[in-house]
């Protein structure tokens, strides 16, 4: 497995996630880190995860000092995470914000709880690809295991692909689309399109998709980038 490279700074980088990579090593498989410092030839730091179901933009740190600022900026919700993700249901709303807590479900899976004592929190949107097959753009406030794929679940739509939570496809349709922070007072917005998918390589996925990018659909009170 070859891993693309799609930001490098002296002291993170930045690759793209394929699916079906774990984030750490198990079963005699290697996990990404381990995959992306043997490629790169250097120490890496994982300063945040994406299911192994997931693809998309995600940072390493080169150094413990670099890990400990985007810890930092990771706890203190100043790095903001853009997801998209497919279902073939109409959700409860078109957008709004998922808040509840979490909790184990059966077979290592989570559930949306109506209590809000340590919540996960997603705000989202989402508009029609074609008939049958809705696009969700998610912004996660907080980082919970399986928070987007809980949280659409529970307004109605889950995630098409997904086994858990969803319907069966050739891939679980949930991409982490853009990554935005600040790092030594420059600011920075890494996104990558997802590859892997028969939907995502639909031309009418794609065309939504650069209708986002040119800032079409969102709504007022969100930033678009």
């Amino acid at each position: 497995m070859t891993l693309q490279r799609l930001f490098d700074h002296p002291d993170f980088m930045v690759v793209y996630k394929p699916i079906g990579v774990g984030m750490h090593s198990e079963a005699g498989e290697f996990g990404l880190k381990v995959i992306a410092e043997q490629q790169f030839g250097i120490t890496l730091w994982m300063v945040h995860r994406l299911d192994k179901v997931t693809s998309g933009v995600l940072i390493f740190a080169k150094n413990a000092e670099a890990a400990a600022v985007f810890s930092t900026l990771f706890s203190e919700q100043r790095i903001q995470k853009t997801y998209i993700a497919l279902s073939q249901y109409k959700p409860k709303r078109k957008q709004g914000r998922i808040k509840g807590d979490m909790a184990p479900a059966r077979n290592g899976s989570y559930k949306l709880l109506k209590t809000v004592s340590n919540p996960a929190v997603t705000d989202f949107f989402s508009l029609s690809v074609e008939p049958g097959v809705r696009l969700f753009v998610c912004r996660p406030k907080t980082g919970k295991t399986h928070q987007i794929r809980v949280a659409l679940k529970s307004e109605g739509s889950g995630i098409l692909g997904d086994q858990r939570y969803g319907e069966l496809a050739d891939r679980t349709y949930l991409h982490a689309w853009r990554i935005a922070f600040q790092y030594q007072d420059t600011p920075f917005q890494i996104e990558a399109a997802p590859l892997e998918g028969e939907w995502f390589n639909k031309t009418t996925f794609i065309d939504r998709l650069k209708q986002l990018e040119n800032g079409d659909f969102w709504p007022d009170h969100w930033q678009k980038s």
